[in-house]
């Protein structure tokens, strides 16, 4: 019921694995704990767009609930009015929908349970667990004390019951300004974690939100929402990363303290962390106002619109998900695993064509004027149901300007003078003529000569050549933009320095644009989101930018894959 309708596949079958979540759910499930309902949720804030980090969450939240005929929410956390926009709602839910998943009728927002939230707190005021302080937020910082001090009471915590009724009714109303008070929980300004020393429920902040107008002006702090909003949708497991671990002692204590019907349990896991990436919203925020990038689905993001915008599938993202696990102790992972991923889907799926991105010219001198003829190509090897296409060939074509050198070292076997090599599919070629520009001596064009009994690639008397190589034919050839991306950063760990700021790290050679590609002509009418592989080049997806007057691509991943040999040698 969480997953997409139609998506009946095997590989999109549930993947169980395991890990210590999924044995707490099974747990609960045969001591028939919550009457053996799984009900869990996805809860982003919408504030920024979601990243890969994210990615594992929703694998996380809607798988288990997909493998245990439960329920996923998608809910929304949107108690920062100042930072938040109906932008990012719409792009949180599209990433969701894409990377699989389908909240089904069960999508939330937290500003829905305003009015629920409020009267929650009305009743820690009547129990006498909850104060309204008129201190600043740096006063409150101050008496909130460090890891070895206690902090100290505010002067406010003992106002009567009524008092602090009458004042924060009236902070409703927008009698104050914001700053001049807060709602804060009585709990214990000497307990060791920081998050328990009376930490604050409310604060005045006199801002439209995105759905609720400027219906209010005091919104509920984010410790105090999450856990209601769990209640009140009656979830039975709230997972969560690692840095809400210390806060789990709060959200127990609200819940208790309220004696709600429904008490979730917090169950923290250790984020996704990726080397040469950032998982910040606010730093990756940084990139796009500073235009760094452009824009939040820039393709060198770690962005789920980034992603999918480079050519990344749902399958290989979810497949790292898996992968990688869930553990009690954050850690790094290698990107090179997601590539990976990437690669071993698209290897399946990505018909291969030919494209040259860095083109010389190429003349068969002893090919007929004016004659052409389609050659059979293999779609995909990977794929026996693929079939083949056909590839058009003349006397003029183009090869890459690294398959050609004039004065090649001893083990460089590809074209160059007076050596032969074969052309994939087609015919072997051997370069006569070198044509050079008279005034910089560049390359302009090689004439070569053709073997007609090759055709196929194949020679009849059995003689070898040691390199293939790839071409288009330059009369039917379409003209494209290809954009090749590197790694964002150039260090593996850039948000690590303390002293030093991420953005010191940003990899300047990271997106290269190429003008002056050729592509064969099957590429003609290609749909964003369908792959193909570029012979001995990589991975490659059009762009949103394309038009029908100009086609660009983006590599998606290159075809080397250092973690598969990792892989390899670690069996050995």
């Amino acid at each position: 019921m969480n997953q997409k309708p139609g998506n009946n596949s095997e590989e999109s079958k549930p993947f169980r694995s395991l890990d210590f979540v999924r044995e707490i759910v099974a747990q609960d499930l045969k001591a028939n704990k919550h009457d053996g309902k799984v009900v869990t949720r996805f809860p982003p804030e919408p504030n920024g767009y979601l990243h890969i980090g994210h990615a594992k969450s929703i694998c996380l939240n809607f798988g288990i609930a997909l493998e245990n005929q439960g329920t996923c929410h998608l809910r929304f956390d949107d108690t920062n009015p100042a930072k938040e926009d109906e932008e990012y709602v719409d792009a949180i839910k599209e990433d969701v929908s894409w990377l699989g998943f389908d909240w089904g009728e069960h999508l939330y927002f937290a500003s829905d349970y305003f009015e629920k939230i409020y009267a929650y707190a009305v009743e820690l005021i009547k129990q006498g667990q909850a104060y309204v302080d008129s201190l600043s937020a740096e006063e409150i910082r101050k008496n909130r004390g460090t890891l070895t001090e206690p902090g100290k009471n505010s002067p406010y915590r003992d106002r009567p019951v009524e008092e602090n009724q009458d004042l924060f009714e009236r902070m409703r109303k927008g009698e104050f300004e914001e700053g001049t008070h807060v709602l804060r929980a009585k709990i214990d300004m000497a307990s060791g974690n920081m998050n328990m020393r009376d930490p604050t429920l409310y604060r005045i902040r006199k801002a439209s939100h995105h759905r609720t107008g400027d219906k209010w002006c005091i919104y509920p702090m984010y410790d105090f929402t999450h856990c209601l909003s769990d209640s009140i949708e009656g979830i039975t497991h709230s997972i969560c990363t690692l840095e809400f671990e210390n806060h789990r002692p709060l959200y127990d204590w609200v819940l208790d303290e309220l004696k709600t019907p429904c008490h979730p349990q917090q169950i923290e896991f250790a984020r996704l962390n990726l080397n040469y990436s950032i998982m910040s919203k606010r730093k990756l925020l940084e990139l796009v106002k500073g235009e760094h990038v452009n824009g939040w689905d820039d393709p060198r993001m770690p962005t789920i619109c980034g992603l999918r915008r480079r050519g990344y599938t749902p399958e290989a993202i979810r497949e790292f998900c898996k992968r990688i696990g869930v553990a009690k102790v954050d850690g790094v992972i290698d990107i090179a695993l997601l590539e990976h991923c990437l690669r071993e889907d698209l290897n399946k799926r990505a018909p291969r064509v030919m494209a040259v991105l860095k083109p010389l010219k190429v003349v068969i001198t002893n090919y007929p004027q004016g004659q052409e003829e389609d050659l059979d190509a293999v779609n995909n090897p990977e794929d026996p149901d693929a079939g083949t296409r056909k590839v058009p060939f003349s006397r003029e074509l183009y090869i890459e300007q690294d398959d050609f050198m004039e004065d090649p070292p001893k083990k460089f076997y590809r074209l160059s003078p007076e050596k032969e090599v074969r052309l994939r599919y087609a015919y072997f070629i051997t370069c006569e003529k070198v044509i050079k520009d008279e005034q910089t001596g560049e390359i302009k064009e090689l004439h070569c000569t053709y073997d007609p009994a090759t055709k196929g690639g194949n020679s009849p008397d059995g003689r070898k050549v040691k390199a293939t190589i790839h071409w288009v034919s330059a009369r039917h050839a379409l003209p494209a933009e290809v954009r090749l991306y590197d790694r964002l950063f150039n260090n593996e760990n850039p948000s690590g320095e303390k002293d030093i700021n991420f953005k010191n790290f940003f990899n300047p050679c990271s997106l290269e644009v190429l003008n002056d590609c050729w592509l064969e002509p099957s590429l003609k009418g290609l749909r964003p989101g369908d792959p193909r592989q570029f012979e001995r080049l990589g991975y490659f997806s059009l762009d949103k930018d394309a038009t029908e007057q100009k086609t660009i691509l983006n590599r998606t991943v290159s075809l080397r894959d250092s973690w598969a040999k990792i892989s390899k040698a670690h069996k050995k």
